[in-house]
């Protein structure tokens, strides 16, 4: 599991404008107090040199070489109590020419530790987030908000077990190795959309790469990317190839066609092959996707994917 490239690109772009940003400030709270005292320039010449003067008592030789090096120490905090002295006198604060990071834990590297820092991790969850296909749908659809209260009777328990399921879905995807491709069959307005987003934003807060897109938007792209359509030499269906989990909502409202037909069973045999799970979601029942799409298809959807079937009456209109 990883962050699409990128968007780990990106990240570490930014990290690097901030390192840099961060660094001409310092530069320029150095000039200004500079301006103000000369004392303070020639002090951080003098200490510039700290490093030199560590190598010339070592190659002094061993002897004599503690005391040689605990003089230099003791010259070094008289120097710095100097400088903080001067700032002072100046009307700044002791550490007003420091430099400055955006994250202190990692001083704006993005690792502590050779771990990934928390800033690093956050940057990166909501560069996927919104590049996941599911952004305006963050705020409101989750495992949080999806309530079984529009539901009554069986449709309810039926629900209650596909809630379930999908919360067990992510909590051990990638666990295993073992590779579930999931079918979401049922009317509309039945909360597939919805629980699909909340797999998908769980998921890349984890730090799973997930591209969430209806069938239409994805053949589009395919459709760009074939005739060369503003795309600007841009590979604009690669993440569905590459993501650790692509989720096709509204699958059969696109124009099914010869060339749609050809791009579904490309994406559905490559990813199958390589290991790549998917999630489908459709309004068709199963045997409306037998006429809808060819026998390499429907055997794939019926047969190498979990049916989690969708029941009760549309919440849109209960809403």
């Amino acid at each position: 599991m990883s962050y699409s490239k990128k968007n780990v690109e990106l990240a570490f772009e930014e990290l690097t404008k901030k390192r840099l940003k961060n660094h001409k400030e310092q530069e320029n709270r150095l000039k200004e107090a500079y301006a103000k005292s000369s004392e303070l320039e020639a002090l951080d010449k003098t200490l510039s040199l700290t490093g030199l003067k560590i190598m010339s008592c070592a190659l002094q030789g061993k002897d004599g070489l503690e005391e040689r090096m605990e003089a230099l120490r003791l010259e070094n905090v008289r120097l710095q109590k100097k400088r903080e002295e001067i700032l002072l006198s100046l009307g700044y604060s002791r550490d007003y020419t420091d430099l400055r990071y955006d994250c202190p834990l990692c001083q704006d590297t993005g690792y502590v530790m050779e771990k990934m820092c928390s800033c690093l991790k956050s940057s990166l969850v909501e560069k996927e987030l919104s590049t996941s296909g599911i952004g305006s749908l963050l705020k409101s659809q989750g495992f949080d908000t999806f309530s079984l209260d529009y539901y009554q009777g069986d449709a309810r328990e039926q629900m209650e077990i596909v809630l379930s399921f999908l919360k067990e879905y992510v909590e051990d995807f990638g666990k295993d190795g073992e590779i579930k491709n999931l079918l979401f069959l049922g009317g509309t307005g039945l909360g597939k959309t919805h629980l699909s987003t909340a797999i998908a934003k769980s998921l890349i807060e984890k730090g799973v790469s997930v591209v969430y897109e209806t069938s239409q938007n994805i053949f589009s792209d395919f459709e760009s990317q074939r005739f060369n359509y503003f795309n600007q030499g841009e590979d604009l269906t690669e993440k569905y190839f590459t993501c650790d989990l692509l989720i096709i909502d509204d699958l059969g409202t696109e124009a099914v066609n010869n060339f749609t037909v050809s791009c579904l069973y490309n994406i559905l045999n490559t990813r199958l092959n390589r290991g790549m799970p998917v999630i489908l979601s459709t309004n068709l029942t199963s045997s409306e996707l037998r006429k809808t799409y060819n026998d390499r298809i429907t055997s794939r959807l019926l047969g190498e994917f979990s049916l989690v079937r969708f029941c009760g009456s549309d919440i849109r209109v209960k809403k």
